[in-house]
């Protein structure tokens, strides 16, 4: 049997990719796989609800044009990390089940490749925690959603699934990444912690999501830089009206969110180290706010009768009266929104949420 959870991000959004900071908690939502080991170099892998089988000849690690946006790829891709990182890999059957539901923005696929990593540990490298302890099973996990799958993402989903609990990381350095424990119990803030489903779906948005990094990264190389944490926020200002021209005004308001998110997931684990949660709920709807205005990832470009996340957000913000907070969640786009609304009002507000979006939209989380 193995294990591995689902993540919610609470600060940090699309920071990672830019070797920017987050902070993320795994929750009590998992995927769960029962596990064979077999001798044929071939895994086949059920999940429960989709009605096929993924089957990978691990004879060929290369990537795969047909498995491209497929969990065939992620199981391929999975391995092949393991094996350019010196480790071995081999066949096995396993039957999967998931609690989360699949494009809800609690990255079930990140979910989905570090249980996948922790069965090839644990199956065919003696479980060893030094070589692929849960910071490399990460690593390897988003090798393989970027060369395998072909989703540009960042680390920070697969490093919350793998690492648990709820963490800070840092990622200046994307090879050794520094994560940090942040010792604060949700349980006892006054606050559910909950998402909702807009019932948008994320199929044909990712070219949405590419332009993200690919636009903060234009910047970045106005000033010679790959990334832009490795960019000096001073000069960005004194060169502002340069960038615009070439980058593009979209470009530089998602570089201006990137420099102001970074130093508030910062502010956010001061404030929950202090114990101080209504400055927390204040910079997570700041953060909210950030990302609809600068960053830009509520409504994709051109749509204009169908604003699911955008109403979503907006039906939460009136329920809510001012308490609480609510922002997007992941990626953006489609998928779920992130709200914490008071503990004494969660039942009128999940009740009034799924008169709107309709029964089983509103799902209460807990972090484990």
């Amino acid at each position: 049997l193995y294990s591995a959870p689902d993540r919610t991000e609470i600060g940090g959004n699309h920071t990672d990719h830019n070797n920017g900071v987050v902070i993320a908690a795994a929750v009590n939502l998992d995927i769960i796989a029962v596990v064979a080991k077999n001798d044929e170099n071939v895994v086949r892998v059920i999940s429960h609800g989709f009605g096929k089988i993924d089957d990978v000849n691990l004879r060929d690690l290369t990537p795969q044009p047909v498995e491209a946006e497929h969990s065939a790829s992620l199981i391929r891709g999975g391995a092949a990390g393991i094996v350019k990182d010196g480790g071995k890999v081999g066949g096995f059957d396993c039957y999967t089940t998931s609690d989360v539901l699949g494009g809800s923005g609690l990255s079930s696929s990140a979910a989905f490749e570090v249980c996948m990593g922790a069965i090839f540990r644990g199956e065919y490298n003696d479980n060893d925690m030094k070589r692929f302890d849960q910071v490399k099973n990460a690593m390897i996990s988003q090798y393989a959603e970027n060369v395998f799958f072909g989703k540009p993402c960042g680390l920070m989903d697969q490093m919350a699934s793998s690492v648990g609990g709820l963490v800070y990381i840092d990622f200046a350095d994307p090879k050794n990444p520094i994560v940090e424990k942040v010792d604060y119990d949700f349980a006892h803030s006054g606050y559910t912690l909950c998402t909702i489903d807009s019932g948008a779906d994320h199929a044909d948005l990712t070219d949405e999501y590419a332009a993200m990094p690919v636009e903060m990264k234009a910047v970045a190389a106005f000033f010679g830089k790959e990334v832009l944490h490795d960019v000096d926020e001073a000069a960005f200002y004194r060169h502002i009206a340069e960038v615009r021209k070439v980058t593009g005004d979209r470009a530089v308001l998602r570089a201006i969110h990137f420099f102001n998110e970074t130093r508030r997931v910062k502010s956010q684990v001061r404030a929950l180290k202090d114990g101080d949660f209504e400055a927390f709920l204040h910079l997570v709807n700041a953060s909210g706010m950030a990302s609809w205005t600068l960053l830009q990832n509520v409504t994709p470009a051109g749509y204009i009768q169908k604003q699911d996340m955008a109403f979503t957000i907006a039906l939460c913000q009136q329920l809510l009266e001012g308490e609480g907070a609510v922002r997007i969640h992941g990626g953006g786009f489609a998928g779920t929104a992130l709200a914490f609304v008071p503990d004494d009002r969660f039942a009128r507000f999940k009740t009034c949420v799924e008169h709107v979006l309709g029964e089983g939209h509103c799902h209460k989380l807990t972090i484990q």
